[in-house]
C-alpha cells in the first residue's frame, strides 16, 4: 500500500536536509580549515580513540554528508553515519557538560543526530536525488512517499 503524502511534507524534507546540512558543511569545513592534525589532537585530548582516524572520519562525515543529505543522496546511509558521529561527539565531548551548547552540552549534537535519524528513517521526499533514482529503477512516477535509492517498497 502506498501512502500519498503532501508536497508540504516533501518540502519540509527539503528543509530539514539543507538545513542540516549546512550546519554539517559549516562544522567540517571549520575543521577543514584548522587542519587534521590539530583536529586529532583535539580529539586525543577529548580521549577519543584513534584520534586521527576519527578527525578524518568526522570531517568526510560533515562535509560529504551534509552535501548528501542538501541533494537527497544516499539519505539513510549519509544521515546514519551523521547519527553514529553526532552520538560520539556527544558521549566523548557533551555529555558531562549539561545540556547547553553553550557551556558545552549536548544540544547541538542531539538535535543533529535526532534530525539525521528521522531523515533516515523517513527517506529524502520526491525532491531528491534519491527520488530519482527510485523512480527510474521502479519505473514509476507518481508516488510520493519519501523514498530512498535503499529502500524496499511492498
Amino acid at each position: 500500500m502506498r501512502s500519498l503524502r503532501s508536497p508540504l511534507s516533501d518540502i519540509a524534507l527539503v528543509i530539514a536536509r539543507v538545513v542540516l546540512g549546512v550546519v554539517l558543511i559549516a562544522h567540517g569545513v571549520q575543521k577543514l580549515g584548522r587542519g587534521v592534525g590539530p583536529v586529532a589532537e583535539g580529539f586525543a585530548g577529548m580521549g577519543i580513540p584513534l584520534p586521527g582516524v576519527a578527525a578524518v572520519f568526522t570531517m568526510a562525515v560533515e562535509l560529504l554528508g551534509g552535501v548528501a543529505l542538501i541533494v537527497g543522496a544516499f539519505t539513510p546511509v549519509a544521515a546514519l553515519l551523521v547519527v553514529a558521529t553526532m552520538i560520539g561527539a556527544g558521549v566523548f565531548a557533551h555529555l558531562g557538560q549539561g545540556i547547553f551548547v553553550d557551556e558545552g552540552g549536548w544540544e547541538l549534537v542531539g538535535v543533529i543526530a535526532i534530525g539525521a535519524l528521522a531523515l533516515a528513517a523517513s527517506g529524502a521526499g520526491r525532491f531528491s536525488v534519491d527520488h530519482v533514482i527510485a523512480t527510474r529503477r521502479d519505473g514509476t512516477t507518481t508516488d510520493r512517499t519519501p523514498v530512498s535509492a535503499g529502500s524496499h517498497r511492498a
